[in-house]
């Protein structure tokens, strides 16, 4: 439990609540999207973005909004001059509800063989929801969970999650099947790469949680990645969304407080500052057996940080992009 005041303390803002105009856009302009829309058996909207659907680019951008619970824009913008032609842009203004309370993808939803009646399921559930079931301990230190009768979630899977998966949500969302919307991503789909990469602002929120800094102080975000083309093969395009992030991610943080404290947040958050950088995240990953507990906790940072402190004027910066790395794993000259 941190020492810090719970930063989202006594805030009334509803994520499911906000976000429903966004998830109701998604499914009203699916075809346009290029996502597809059913219904589970008990009743629950499921969409599609790139398992059976293609998924594209637009969709991954409306997704990563969702996912902010509405409390954040993701735009595309081209970006040439920094090396790469398309970049993701991220703001928000309500950072610590909209990364961590909502984007960060923190809830594990498992289902063995036995309960699936064939192969076992296993995904991590970002977006508003979560704060629905707050099953997670990082919503006592935030100090918020949302109730709303309506909810969303999105699943980074290349699969329908099982009806005892669903069901789980919708006991610990206390939803109705109808209230329910889940949304599948999976990182081989365009939608799927983009909506990761649309968290280069959540990885700086949540490593400055991991280092002990006052997320009440983190008061504004603005964050940009270059958007890799996604692989077909699951590992290479975890890792390229991962990549993006750790060698080509920059954010901007606007914070209060002593410049002590902002200079070292800006000091501590570079992904430069772990034993692993340096590599690729999918060469990583296989080198420790594809356990993620056993990769270095520091690299997962954006690559360049400037933090300004609205109390001081100050501003700090420390990392730097790594784009000849990015270029030598993403590009093949014509």
């Amino acid at each position: 439990m941190s020492d810090h005041p719970a930063a989202l303390a006594g805030s009334t803002l509803s994520l499911n609540a906000h976000v429903q105009p966004w998830v109701e856009r998604l499914v009203a302009d699916a075809d346009a999207l290029r996502v597809k829309v059913t219904q589970d058996a008990s009743g629950a909207r499921v969409v599609d973005a790139g398992i059976v659907a293609g998924g594209g680019i637009e969709a991954g951008l409306l997704i990563g909004e969702i996912c902010l619970g509405g409390f954040g824009s993701v735009t595309a913008r081209s970006g040439a001059v920094d090396g790469w032609p398309t970049w993701l842009e991220v703001r928000s203004s309500q950072p610590v509800l909209a990364c961590l309370a909502s984007q960060y993808a923190g809830w594990s939803l498992s289902a063995s063989k036995e309960e699936t009646g064939g192969k076992k399921f296993f995904s991590l559930g970002s977006g508003p929801a979560r704060a629905l079931a707050a099953k997670e301990p990082l919503y006592a230190e935030l100090g918020y969970r949302d109730r709303a009768d309506q909810g969303v979630l999105v699943m980074e899977v290349d699969r329908v999650p099982p009806a005892v998966v669903v069901q789980k949500i919708l006991r610990d969302c206390a939803l109705q099947p109808q209230g329910l919307t889940i949304v599948l991503t999976p990182t081989s789909s365009e939608a799927g790469t983009t909506q990761v990469v649309a968290r280069v602002l959540e990885v700086a929120l949540h490593k400055s949680h991991e280092i002990g800094f006052d997320l009440s102080h983190i008061v504004d975000g603005v964050a940009t990645a270059p958007l890799p083309s996604p692989s077909p093969d699951g590992v290479e395009a975890m890792g390229r969304t991962n990549d993006a992030i750790l060698y080509g991610g920059r954010v901007h943080l606007s914070v209060r407080g002593s410049d002590e404290a902002a200079r070292a947040l800006a000091v501590k958050l570079p992904s430069r500052n772990s034993k692993d950088y340096g590599r690729s995240f999918a060469e990583i990953f296989k080198a420790v057996e594809y356990d993620f507990y056993k990769i270095d906790g520091a690299l997962f940072a954006p690559a360049e940080v400037w933090v300004s402190n609205l109390d001081t004027g100050s501003t700090f910066h420390a990392g730097g992009l790594n784009m000849d790395l990015l270029r030598g794993l993403w590009l093949k000259e014509a």
